[in-house]
């Protein structure tokens, strides 16, 4: 029996409390009913809790046997600031308030992992189960580390995972390496001088000066990235003005910027800037940007990959797991926690009729709880071997 079959007699259980934390979605540092939950269901599974790391963050520890190795299970708690349409059930309760990205999932399968790790688990030493807060772009994996996660809860090594629609149940999907982009947001607040639109040579017109940034701008990838180096820079948002006949004193861009390198990440910031500054001055305008780094790009240890990838394909078969998956221009901020600490980091399969996450449609697959549940036990009994010291 493989321990996805193990957590499979408690799916129903697990399904309800996935459900539950569903309809009460809470976005970054604001996970209070969410902690809550998996506090007291570490603790009612006799698993050592901690609270508040790294603000709204859970730890739990588990100790068997005499081994000194540790390992760390990671997952994510929060949700997302947009409005739910899926009409189920136990669609979300709380306005302009969504899990759409499945981190009630991963929850639940952290949580499924634990309580499996503490009542039936073979290993040797120690697991430690991270339950992070604000995954979305508002620094939780940071905040945990700066909390000084690892130093009081040491870890050989660290694992996440990740559902992914479009990728049945039941399969797997991972890579060393880079897998996953480091990722940035920024804005351009340009300021001009306003005046009536019938008379422009009045003004210092922030509008078009806004028009030659995001054109330069697209230069930036193209003509200074190595094209072996990808990376994507897009402006995804204009504000100015607000009447047909007046040129407005101000006008703001925003966009984000991704790459597998934090090399490149630097360098589209620089020519950004660049960019920004010497447009505005041509036409007598000034502009400043804020450039804000908030995901390292995600890498993979290889020999860590490799035995989670094999722990994968204990429970479901090697025709199941894909070794070499694509690396994605999505972000992740388990990345940090990859840079402190090796690991991995797996997707499984949420469906291939699943909506996409992000999207007000999404729905986290039940059924992918014992799977997803089952690898984060699999990789501890992996790495934690009884009777090894």
């Amino acid at each position: 029996m493989t321990a996805a079959d193990a957590i499979a007699a408690y799916h129903e259980e697990l399904t309800a409390i996935r459900r539950d934390i569903h309809a009460h979605p809470e976005i970054g540092f604001e996970e209070k009913r969410t902690s809550e939950i998996v506090a007291a269901k570490l603790a009612e599974w006799g698993i050592e809790v901690h609270r508040h790391v790294g603000g709204t963050g859970v730890v739990g520890v588990l100790r068997k046997g005499n081994g000194q190795s540790s390992i760390g299970l990671r997952a994510d708690m929060d949700a997302l600031p947009m409005e739910e349409f899926t009409g189920l059930p136990y669609a979300s309760t709380s306005k302009g308030r969504m899990h759409a990205c499945g981190h009630d999932g991963h929850t639940t399968m952290l949580l499924g992992a634990a309580r499996y790790l503490a009542e039936q688990g073979h290993f040797n030493g120690t697991v430690n189960f991270i339950f992070q807060p604000a995954e979305e772009g508002l620094g939780g994996a940071e905040a945990m580390i700066a909390d000084d996660l690892f130093a009081r809860f040491p870890c050989d090594s660290v694992f996440g995972i990740h559902n992914r629609p479009g990728l049945a149940v039941g399969k797997f999907a991972i890579r060393a390496g880079a897998m996953m982009a480091g990722g940035a947001f920024f804005d351009i607040t340009i300021s001009g001088r306003g005046a009536h639109g019938a008379r422009p040579e009045e003004s210092v017109d922030p509008v078009v000066v806004a028009a030659g940034i995001v054109n330069a701008a697209q230069s930036i990838v193209a003509r200074n990235v190595k094209p072996v180096d990808t990376a994507v820079l897009s402006i995804t948002c204009m504000e100015a003005g607000g009447a047909y006949n007046v040129i407005p004193e101000r006008a703001v861009l925003r966009g984000t910027a991704r790459a597998f390198k934090r090399e490149t990440m630097q360098l589209m910031e620089d020519r950004l800037r660049q960019v920004v500054t010497s447009v505005a001055q041509a036409h007598g305008a000034t502009a400043e940007l804020d450039f804000r780094f908030l995901f390292a790009p995600l890498v993979n240890d290889a020999e860590e990959t490799r035995l989670f990838a094999d722990s994968a394909a204990g429970l479901v078969g090697e025709e199941n797991v894909e070794r070499n998956g694509p690396a994605v221009m999505g972000s992740e901020d388990f990345s940090f926690m990859l840079e402190a600490c090796k690991g991995a980091y797996i997707n499984v399969g949420n469906g291939v009729d699943s909506a996409p996450v992000h999207n007000s449609l999404y729905n986290f697959n039940d059924d992918a709880i014992p799977v997803g549940a089952g690898v984060l036990a699999a990789i501890v009994e992996t790495k934690l071997k009884p009777g090894v010291e």
